[in-house]
């Protein structure tokens, strides 16, 4: 089976003076949050869903659920201190659900990443069939740099430079075990689940993706996902 853990914790600080969490903010009159449950609720390959939220909003993220009826969704929990320990509590209910001795393969996924497809999702799902793990990245379009202090150290050839993004793909037993050593040894800062799961041992695949799979963070994120939505509407108008 294939479950999806949506992770949807952030206060949204970055996003200056919103009035809500940045998952919650509106565009074409649906929540982010909510156009990215679609996706997964839409996807055949999808069993079920797993939101994981600010505690205060648990309960106006379980309207959404009804309203929209997302009906693969069967639990929303609670986030914790930070992304490591929000992944960590939807994963800890996905065993209480469907326990870790299966092949249950899970995608975890930022609530405020909405520009992905069915495609994407099944790709990475194939992905872990095959190499028993998958993130998704896309290529670097500007030349990154690393720096010492203020000064450049070293320029990297962007031809070798990807942007991980979301969703990462892993069999819940693998990350659910690796999350569980990771609390034991006190390694609580982990970027993200790829850098988890490398620090113990394993040997990363990838699925590409475009760079409009953008999450969305500052202001700026909002306004582009708002365009990318606009065009994509008109082209629908255009072909009509």
């Amino acid at each position: 089976m294939n479950r999806a853990l949506i992770f949807a914790g952030g206060t949204g600080q970055r996003m200056g003076e919103a009035s809500l969490p940045k998952q919650f903010l509106s565009a074409y009159s649906k929540p982010i949050i909510v156009h990215t449950v679609e996706h997964f609720q839409n996807c055949e390959a999808i069993d079920s869903i797993v939101v994981v939220c600010l505690k205060d909003y648990i309960p106006y993220m379980n309207e959404l659920v009804a309203r929209y009826k997302l009906t693969k969704t069967v639990s929303v929990v609670c986030g914790g201190d930070n992304g490591q320990a929000s992944i960590f509590n939807g994963l800890k209910e996905l065993v209480r659900l469907y326990g870790q001795d299966n092949d249950d393969i899970v995608l975890i996924h930022d609530g405020v990443r909405p520009l992905i497809d069915e495609k994407l999702i099944s790709d990475n799902i194939e992905c872990v069939k095959a190499n028993g793990n998958s993130i998704t990245v896309s290529k670097a379009i500007e030349t990154i740099v690393l720096l010492n202090g203020d000064t450049v150290d070293k320029v990297m050839d962007r031809k070798y430079c990807n942007v991980a993004k979301a969703p990462q793909c892993f069999y819940l037993k693998d990350i659910y075990a690796n999350h569980l050593r990771a609390i034991e040894e006190g390694k609580l800062d982990f970027i993200d689940s790829a850098m988890l799961m490398q620090y113990y041992g394993a040997k990363i695949h990838t699925v590409g993706c475009s760079a409009e799979n953008l999450k969305i963070t500052t202001p700026l994120d909002y306004y582009l996902f708002k365009a990318i939505l606009d065009a994509r509407e008109n082209e629908q108008i255009k072909l009509l």
